[in-house]
Formats: C-alpha cells, sequence, structure tokens
C-alpha cells in the first residue's frame, strides 16, 4: 500500500477523465490538455496504465496470456485512492509500470496536489467509485482500422512489442473487449470527441483548456470581468 503524507496546504482540484478505445488519441488529447494548462505547474497527470497489477510472480508467459483490457486487471481502486488523497491535499506516491515484463518497478513518483487533475485511461469510464471523482468526462473516438495502425506503432515502439504478439492480443482480447466495456463506457461522457476530425480535435482542446483555466482558479473568469466593469 502507498504511503502518504500531508501537504502543507489542502484546496480544491477539479479533474478531468479522458477515455476511449485502445489508439482512439486519447493519451494525445490528454497530454495536449496538460501542456496547455502549463504542465507539472498546475496539473497532475495520472494515467490508468501505470495502475496495472504487477504479474512478477507469474512466469513470463503466462503472464503474456493476461487480459489487460478487462477492467480486473488494473488496481483501479489505488488510482482512486490517490485521486481522493490529491482532492484532500495530500502527496500521493505512485507505482511505474513495466510494460515490456508487464510487472510493477521499484520506482514511485512522489505527486503533490495541484488545481487540476488529468486522469486517462481505456477502462476509467467502467469503474462506477472512478466515475465519481471525474469532474468532466471526455471520450475520445476513432474508427477500428486508425486505432489498430495507431496501436501496432505504439506498442511497438515504446513497449518492445512484436507484430505478432500485438496482432494476437488484439483479435483475443483488445477487441472483444472493446466492444463489451470501451464502447458502451462512452455513455458516461460529456464530451465526445472524434480525433480523426483535426478540426474537431483542436476545439475539444481548446475548450477544455480555457474551461480548466477558469474553473481552476488559474485564470480569471471572462464573466467576473464584465460584472465588474
Amino acid at each position: 500500500m502507498a504511503t502518504t503524507e500531508t501537504a502543507t496546504t489542502a484546496f480544491e482540484s477539479i479533474t478531468l477523465g479522458i477515455a476511449g478505445g485502445t489508439g482512439a488519441g486519447k493519451t494525445t488529447l490528454a497530454r495536449a490538455v496538460y501542456k496547455q494548462l502549463g504542465g507539472e505547474k498546475n496539473c497532475v497527470y495520472l494515467t490508468h496504465d501505470h495502475y496495472y497489477r504487477d504479474l512478477s510472480h507469474k512466469p513470463m508467459e503466462e503472464r503474456s496470456k493476461t487480459n489487460f483490457d478487462h477492467p480486473d486487471s488494473l488496481e483501479t481502486e489505488l488510482l482512486v485512492q490517490h485521486l481522493q488523497e490529491l482532492k484532500q491535499g495530500k502527496i500521493a506516491v505512485l507505482p511505474t509500470y513495466d510494460f515490456a515484463t508487464h510487472s510493477r518497478t521499484p520506482v514511485t513518483t512522489m505527486v503533490h496536489p495541484k488545481k487540476i487533475i488529468i486522469v486517462e485511461g481505456i477502462l476509467i469510464f467502467t469503474h462506477p467509485e472512478l466515475v465519481k471523482e471525474l469532474d468532466i468526462k471526455v471520450f475520445v473516438d476513432a474508427d477500428s482500422d486508425t486505432r489498430v495502425v495507431r496501436r501496432i506503432r505504439r506498442d511497438t515502439v515504446e513497449r518492445g512489442r512484436t507484430l505478432d504478439s500485438i496482432m494476437l492480443q488484439y483479435e483475443t482480447y483488445v477487441k472483444p473487449m472493446h466492444a463489451e466495456w470501451v464502447a458502451p463506457s462512452k455513455a458516461k461522457a460529456d464530451v465526445i470527441v472524434n480525433s480523426e476530425n483535426g478540426q474537431s480535435t483542436n476545439i475539444a482542446l481548446a475548450m477544455l483548456s480555457n474551461h480548466l483555466l477558469v474553473a481552476g482558479g488559474i485564470l480569471p473568469s471572462t464573466s467576473n470581468e464584465n460584472q465588474d466593469r
């Protein structure tokens, strides 16, 4: 269990959740929003991927057969705990996951509370307790062909996977789990963004960033300024 310590000052945070299928573009949008909001100066960035359960106690062959696209493969309860701690003005100690070995590393990250918290992941809208913690919910969508090409590119370059293993995992787990869990969770979203439409993505980025900057108290509200005049 991760340990926490109380920060010097507690304050209200606003939480943005960004979900979507594998390769849909949710991480790209989440990182763009994070950058627009000033990065670590104003934001905490939490990725659901770092909360995969540690499989180091299993043989490597057995680890690779795990269904990583099912909600049970993730320790979402720990993510909820960390999110609640940050909202309470506490410091959270986040895990780090090694996708090549399907295990958690000894390295942890100590994160201080900030005014804006961004949470991104494929399955974040499937967990009721996590959904309750999200103030704004965005679902990033793209057609299946686009998503699978993006996944192949990501997993070969960033996660050290072979093409055969990627396609086997996609057909066995990713595709059916998307239909069972991810696609239905789109109904929980407040905003749906088509990442194949560059204009739609840019508009969403601008609207989300501006809203969060004001809601987080980083920029003054235009309506308040007009009232003062």
